[in-house]
């Protein structure tokens, strides 16, 4: 049986980020991946969130991020940390060589309307889609061929390319 590999989004406030990056990752690599999602703060879903997920298609009501803690028993073959470096550090995830940090802002953080807010998540969710569809192409191919150090280079630079700070 094909190892598959896995993939946790790590978001460093609330869950909102890494739950809508584990949704495009299964919408986009289907079942040639295991993904999971957590956040350092709440992981409670907000409902703007399914909606605005939607709206393009990927359905991630059946997802639920774990708590954080569960994942330090597990090894993954990428973790990607989904924070705003103005507001909030990146973490060091100690026990997985290939870390990556996309820099995007936190929708929660916006005040204001309900339509501004979806706004928000709109422009976040955009940017996690182009994000996730560039490490799907770059690095996954390469780890299926047995290449973990040239996925690593790859997405390395796919992370540094598609950087979003909103």
């Amino acid at each position: 049986m094909k190892h598959k590999p896995k993939v946790l989004f790590f978001s460093t406030g609330d869950s909102t980020r890494s739950q809508m990056a584990e949704g495009f990752l299964r919408a986009f690599a289907g079942d040639e991946v295991v993904a999971a999602s957590t956040a350092v703060q709440s992981i409670e879903r907000d409902p703007l969130v399914l909606e605005v997920m939607k709206e393009v298609g990927v359905d991630i009501s059946g997802q639920h991020p774990k708590d954080i803690g569960q994942f330090f028993k597990e090894s993954f073959t990428f973790v990607i940390t989904l924070g705003d470096p103005s507001r909030e550090r990146f973490p060091v995830w100690p026990f997985c060589r290939n870390v990556r940090h996309w820099s995007l802002t936190d929708p929660e953080q916006t005040m204001g309307t309900p339509e501004q807010k979806r706004d928000a998540l709109r422009g976040v969710r955009e940017a996690i889609s182009r994000n996730v569809m560039e490490f799907v192409s770059k690095s996954l191919p390469l780890l299926h061929s047995g290449d973990t150090a040239g996925a690593n280079r790859k997405s390395q630079s796919a992370a540094a390319g598609a950087a979003y700070s909103g």
